[in-house]
């Protein structure tokens, strides 16, 4: 008797678990039908907008920076090197390549402070520098 049982036992555990790594088509995190795929890395521009639509973010060097994070508004920083400026302003959709920013006018001067308090960058934008936070 215990050789039946034994083999029963194994082909519940089997189905059971079969059936817990099948992928049932009615079944996704979004209830879309479409199996979504989040991969590690760095948020994007859409990424960012869609879960704050008012965010001043800008790209630079495949990242996304945002500005008006409190604990590094309170950082002391100075003005270092410039890196960059903004070339190309955005504010309709969520397509963003580098040197391009929602808020932020073209020709706003990127600078790299010279304090490295982390992913940082200074932007000198209508006579005041503002401090942006890179996302990673």
């Amino acid at each position: 008797m215990r050789v039946p049982r034994l083999f029963l036992s194994l082909v519940f555990l089997i189905m059971l678990t079969a059936y817990g790594c099948s992928s049932s088509s009615g079944s996704s995190s979004s209830g879309t039908g479409k199996l979504e795929v989040h991969s590690p890395g760095n948020p994007s521009a859409e990424e960012v907008l869609t879960s704050d639509p008012e965010a001043d973010i800008f790209q630079f060097e495949g990242l996304i920076y945002v500005n008006g994070i409190d604990w590094v508004e309170e950082l002391t920083l100075t003005k270092g090197a410039q890196v960059g400026e903004i070339k190309k302003r955005n504010d309709t959709d969520t397509n963003f390549e580098n040197e391009m920013s929602n808020k932020l006018p073209v020709g706003a001067k990127i600078f790299s402070p010279i304090e490295k308090k982390g992913p940082i960058l200074l932007v000198e934008s209508e006579g005041k520098i503002l401090k942006y936070h890179a996302l990673i």
